[in-house]
């Protein structure tokens, strides 16, 4: 008897306002390179869908007293009361086998759009804390995530003595604080240097490394026959 693998999947959460810039061509390429591997790729563009990303006291029940935003997040979780907006992107985040978060570093962080993503999807109760625990005991241990990003400046800038110092520097946080916290595999970054200082053909040339790049992470995980 042959049995197939489900196919893994993907979770693309893209974060810039124009649709025709570097980065929205970046992570089509990724979403491409994925498909072409295989995988069940879903996008999540939230400048385009509207995301809110403020996490408000008016999203959960009324609370009598002081709001605790991450009270309130477990109790919705056990009383089954998450905004849908929440419960369906938390849905889709659980079930993908890879995160991929996709953005511009802007002031060495995330846009505010994704950062708050991860704030209001990110439910304690619902991926750490709970019945879940942090770190390998959280509710996505066993899977794994990247950054996919660009920069402003070029890479001799974010290297050990340059003019910003190590990039690793500035990812600990999201790397570590954010997806680690919550169980991840972090794997390593795919960045674009200085793409707005690029020719068209070096352009080109920077997308197609994307895609070799997101092709060697993809076959980590094949799907495979048994």
């Amino acid at each position: 008897m042959v049995t197939y693998d489900a196919a893994p999947t993907a979770l693309i959460v893209h974060a810039h306002p124009e649709p025709h810039s570097f980065s929205t061509a970046q992570m089509t390429a990724a979403a491409q390179s994925l498909g072409e591997a295989g995988y069940r790729v879903e996008v999540l563009d939230l400048y385009a869908g509207g995301w809110a990303p403020v996490l408000a006291r008016e999203e959960f029940a009324p609370v009598d007293g002081l709001f605790k935003p991450q009270a309130e997040q477990m109790r919705a979780v056990k009383e089954g009361t998450l905004n849908a907006a929440v419960k369906a992107h938390l849905d889709l985040l659980l079930a993908a086998d890879l995160l991929v978060l996709s953005f511009p570093l802007w002031w060495f962080s995330l846009p505010a759009v994704l950062k708050g993503w991860v704030d209001r999807v990110f439910v304690m109760g619902g991926v750490f804390g709970g019945d879940y625990g942090l770190f390998r005991d959280a509710a996505l241990a066993g899977k794994r995530a990247m950054l996919l990003f660009t920069t402003g400046g070029p890479s001799e800038s974010f290297q050990p003595g340059g003019a910003f110092g190590p990039m690793d520097d500035f990812l600990f946080h999201i790397h570590r604080g954010m997806l680690e916290f919550v169980g991840f595999q972090v794997l390593d970054p795919v960045v674009t240097y200085g793409p707005a200082r690029m020719t068209d053909e070096e352009r080109t040339a920077a997308l197609d490394a994307v895609r070799g790049s997101v092709a060697r992470i993809a076959a980590d995980f094949p799907t495979t026959v048994r």
